[in-house]
């Protein structure tokens, strides 16, 4: 069976109003409309298979599956769907910033200011008690004061710290990244779960005596 070619359709917001005549509903389809390029934003992270690097839409799915699976060694009272929002929007903001590699410290010398002018322009194609309510929620998962954002932020930093170890290295074969900046990195897990930050430095040791990173 032959598939017929998709043509991209677009239109302008006049053209929308026309079709989608409540204003919130509109606002909420421009937005939902927006983030489908999340889908197109590529990580540095490989898949498993190590076929190709994984995007963000493929990440934040994984983080919010992750989060729903080992929520019981949160926290006690960590509040589940308030992680699983955060986790959703938490790197929306690459869409316009782009994904800026942990282990590249010039590309984050300008990362929180070009990652907040994304978060306004994003959210604000929301209804403005939805923007200020995903805001919020960003600005959440930024600060890691909550149990919840802390666990997310967990979550965030455990995922390619899996990817790397089961690729035989991923993106710890990237010059000059030694076990001790990866440890620095993945320190956010151990203010979460002490289990999880246990077996995460386990794993960066046992990535060290394999030979996929360097001690």
């Amino acid at each position: 069976m032959t598939e017929t070619p998709c043509e991209p359709l677009s239109l302008g917001s006049a053209e929308l109003s026309d079709i989608v005549q409540n204003d919130r509903l509109r606002q909420q389809f421009l937005f939902i409309l927006e983030v489908e390029s999340f889908k197109q934003v590529l990580r540095r992270t490989p898949l498993l298979d190590g076929s190709r690097r994984e995007n963000d839409a493929e990440h934040s799915w994984e983080l919010a599956m992750m989060a729903a699976v080992l929520h019981e060694h949160a926290d006690e009272g960590t509040d589940l769907l308030h992680v699983l929002r955060m986790l959703l929007i938490h790197d929306i903001v690459e869409i316009d910033a782009g994904d800026t590699f942990i282990y590249d410290g010039a590309a984050s010398a300008d990362q929180e200011e070009r990652e907040q002018g994304a978060a306004e322009r994003i959210f604000g194609l929301l209804p403005a008690d939805q923007a200020a309510e995903f805001a919020a929620l960003w600005d959440e998962f930024e600060a890691r004061k909550t149990p919840e954002a802390r666990f997310a932020r967990a979550m965030d930093r455990l995922q390619p710290l899996l990817h790397n170890f089961f690729t035989s290295g991923g993106t710890w074969h990237t010059p000059g990244v030694t076990a001790r900046d990866v440890l620095a990195r993945k320190a956010p897990i151990g203010q979460a779960s002490e289990l999880l930050w246990q077996t995460a430095q386990s794993l960066v040791g046992e990535g060290v005596r394999r030979g996929f990173l360097k001690g």
